[in-house]
């Protein structure tokens, strides 16, 4: 499986730590859970308390920034499937053009636009483009799966996905079977080890 892992230095180790803390506090619950597969669960994790938060923001849209630019990945756009990954592009689009490599962005509808261009990409995607399809939260991979169609459909080229959370539950080997590069701060394992922790 092509999956990845980031070099830390003291700068991104304190903001993963910070980030750690804010999706402890905002996102991340112990407890016994209904997911929406029907599968019973002993944590939930809902990211959008973390990505519109604006510290969160700010960290989730850096620490992605700094590992593209650690693996000298250059890149024409960043998007995903809406709603989980919408803030996540927002952050990343604005903190791009402050370092001087700015990115494009696009946002994948669930369903085409039934009215008006019909389309199924909002935003900005071109043929030939290098993109980075973003997500909150991998579990089986499906929205991932659905961005990263929809942005070949439009002639671009996927370069990577990057995730905040991995649930571990098969999207990052569903992601892998394309050969695409995989990428998350935090396996949900790790953060229920540290709210559990938290506990103690």
């Amino acid at each position: 499986m092509v999956e990845l892992s980031m070099n830390l230095s003291p700068d991104r180790l304190e903001a993963k730590s910070e980030l750690e803390r804010i999706l402890l506090n905002k996102s991340f619950q112990l407890g016994e859970f209904i997911l929406s597969s029907g599968k019973k669960s002993d944590y939930y994790i809902d990211c959008r308390t973390a990505t519109l938060d604006p510290n969160g923001l700010y960290l989730i849209a850096n620490l992605f920034l700094d590992y593209l630019e650690s693996q000298n990945l250059e890149l024409e756009a960043v998007g995903g499937l809406t709603l989980g990954a919408d803030p996540i592009i927002g952050g990343m689009v604005a903190l791009s053009q402050t370092r001087k490599k700015p990115l494009q962005g696009f946002i994948v509808r669930k369903e085409v636009k039934s009215h008006g261009t019909t389309k199924l990409i909002e935003g900005n995607l071109e043929p030939g483009w290098r993109i980075a399809i973003v997500e909150d939260v991998i579990t089986t991979g499906g929205s991932a799966l659905k961005a990263i169609e929809a942005g070949k459909q439009a002639g671009a080229m996927v370069k990577i996905v990057l995730a905040v959370v991995d649930r571990e539950e098969g999207g990052k080997e569903e992601i892998a079977k394309l050969g695409i590069p995989i990428f998350s701060l935090f396996t949900a394992s790790e953060l229920k080890h540290s709210a559990q922790k938290q506990i103690k």
